[in-house]
């Protein structure tokens, strides 16, 4: 049986389909997997010589493994991700367990992200190196894209797949989410998988689109992340008992520097915009600054200490034994600042892009590193452009285990605020 393509006659709108319709599609046989993963390569093979978003792409592989996608749905096995094409972090991103599990339920990989490239003298790490040279930012070439997830934040923007994985160990999923404008989850510590000896780092991932996290949450954390939800094939978001999550407005805390830092203006004022958007969507409720105050610890110095080498002991005596009463500080300041308020928001970087030269001096993960210490899921949603005509992120930062409750404003705030992701090119 041959697919009626039907709506899919121009298979060059795939790049603006949602997770869930593509796979709708594949399984209704409306397209085949092949189609979808034919037409990602060939929009690959457009853009990617001047983005160089990608180390490696699959091309051959990635078409067979289509082909394998549409025997095992004509034989009827219902693939819940069906053809979805993915792009994977770094050289040995098909080995994370996220990416496992997207493959498992129908996704196809089309190629390896670009990553910093080792010993690039940036240490951190807001660039890529792909295939064909340094990649940039979407919106403006002569800016990186952030990093270390850069070609994945890159190719999605580009609209060249609709997901890519990612891990973020000091900000590296959230900070290339914010300058390349899209949507970007970093998950709870420890809640899947990860190698990184330290703790530091953990799994997550970038979309356009909110409702593509979603597919990619339920997929990869099961059925409602673990947390007793639930979320339909369309992406939506249902307790155990089908019925709608609640809509009551989040309580959200606003800080543009955590106590420690200083945002420039452009992306403080951007993000802070974003912020009353959803205040005045009825997503949050932004208690007045005195309510509840943010005042951390610089947590800098802390993460240093727990990459240095020899801080691996566990046991506060390596070369990190001073980094342990910094944590513990935040830690009770954060768990107390969540005993008053459901959500964090903050800039997500304190800076817009950088040129290719590098940073200079600034810590580009100023404001999101302090998560990975702590451990708390956080996302990234687009706030806007600033000054220089670069996206903007705004920080959304949760209770751990409540990637749902992220997940849920992400949605929210696409669908109520108007808080979107274009297609950059």
């Amino acid at each position: 049986m041959s697919p009626d393509r039907g709506r899919f006659a121009d298979l060059a709108d795939l790049a603006d389909l949602t997770v869930p319709e593509i796979a709708a599609a594949v399984r209704a046989r409306e397209v085949t997997a092949v189609d979808v993963v034919t037409a990602a390569l060939a929009r690959i093979a457009v853009v990617e010589p001047e983005l160089c978003a990608f180390r490696e792409v699959w091309g051959e592989a990635a078409v067979r493994r289509a082909r394998e996608v549409d025997v095992r749905v004509a034989a009827g096995e219902r693939l819940p991700l069906a053809g979805v094409p993915i792009a994977v972090k770094g050289r040995y991103g098909e080995r994370a367990a996220d990416a496992v599990r997207l493959t498992a339920a129908g996704c196809v990989p089309l190629g390896a992200t670009s990553v910093p490239a080792p010993g690039s003298g940036t240490p951190w790490q807001t660039w890529g190196l792909g295939a064909g040279g340094r990649t940039v930012n979407p919106w403006r070439a002569d800016r990186v894209p952030g990093g270390s997830s850069a070609g994945a934040a890159a190719a999605v923007a580009a609209g060249l797949v609709p997901l890519a994985t990612g891990a973020d160990g000091a900000g590296s999923i959230r900070i290339p989410a914010a300058w390349c404008g899209v949507f970007g989850l970093k998950s709870t510590n420890g809640r899947l998988p990860h190698p990184d000896r330290t703790g530091l780092s953990a799994a997550g991932a970038v979309a356009r689109r909110a409702v593509d996290l979603w597919a990619y949450w339920r997929c990869v954390a099961g059925a409602g992340g673990g947390g007793g939800g639930a979320v339909d094939v369309a992406g939506g978001m249902t307790d155990g008992a089908g019925q709608e999550y609640a809509r009551r407005p989040l309580i959200a805390v606003w800080s543009d520097s955590l106590g420690f830092t200083r945002t420039d203006p452009g992306p403080a004022l951007v993000a802070h915009g974003a912020a009353l958007r959803l205040d005045g969507a009825g997503v949050v409720r932004l208690l007045p600054p005195d309510d509840a105050p943010v005042c951390l610890d610089d947590p800098g110095p802390t993460w240093l200490a727990l990459r240095a080498p020899g801080a691996d002991t566990g046991d506060g005596t390596g070369s990190d034994a001073a980094a342990y009463p910094l944590r513990a500080v935040n830690d009770q300041r954060l768990a107390e600042l969540f005993t008053r308020a459901d959500l964090l928001l903050t800039p997500t970087t304190p800076n817009p892009p950088h040129g290719h030269e590098g940073p200079g001096d600034r810590y580009s993960t100023s404001l999101t590193w302090a998560f990975n210490l702590s451990g708390h899921p956080a996302a990234s949603i687009p706030a806007g452009f600033g000054p220089d005509g670069c996206p903007v992120g705004l920080q959304v930062v949760a209770r751990h285990g409540e990637e749902e409750v992220l997940l849920r404003v992400m949605a929210e705030a696409e669908e109520r605020a108007g808080l979107r992701a274009p297609r950059a090119r």
